[in-house]
């Protein structure tokens, strides 16, 4: 049987990349509606503020993706993800997200077919390279609607994210 598209491999990297994009543009777009002010709040003891889930987005990235399934050094230092200092400028914290995320894009496309079975330890967890990808869409995902929750509650804003959409259509 011939193949006439891209194999299943490719496919499910394409997509992941896909979803990383989604959540990077979810993401941006909120920033672009924050202060500072706003950006750096924390709304109790018990939650984040955006300062430290895009912090704690770019270490978890480079843990499982940079490090765990390109093996790279572990770098993570996750107790300083949720450090409430601003002893980082908001640009720096912002284009360091952007910069490991593009970098996991790059690796996921590059990543070879034999690494996705592979199973290695990633922050106690094993996984393979498959369930690491998964895990990282899902973490992004999960923190971008935090990201998204809290630009609505301080902006009172539709974001607009499906603006471009009929989200009535039903399934052919």
């Amino acid at each position: 049987m011939e193949q006439t598209g891209p194999s299943l491999s490719e496919d499910f990297k394409e997509q992941a990349v896909v979803r990383i994009q989604e959540s990077m543009d979810k993401i941006q777009g909120c920033l672009k509606e924050l202060d500072d002010t706003m950006f750096w709040a924390i709304p109790n003891t018990n939650s984040n503020g955006v300062a430290q889930l895009l912090r704690h987005l770019q270490g978890n990235i480079g843990q499982y993706i940079i490090s765990g399934l390109g093996g790279n050094p572990d770098l993570r230092d996750r107790p300083a993800e949720f450090d409430a200092s601003t002893d980082a400028d908001r640009e720096t914290i912002t284009s360091s997200f952007v910069e490991v995320a593009r970098n996991a894009q790059d690796l996921i496309r590059a990543v070879p077919d034999s690494v996705l079975l592979e199973r290695k330890r990633v922050q106690g967890f094993e996984l393979s390279g498959l369930g690491i990808i998964l895990h990282v869409v899902e973490h992004l995902s999960y923190h971008t609607g935090q990201i998204a929750y809290l630009t609505k509650l301080y902006r009172n804003i539709d974001l607009g994210f499906y603006r471009d959409f009929d989200l009535n259509q039903k399934n052919e």
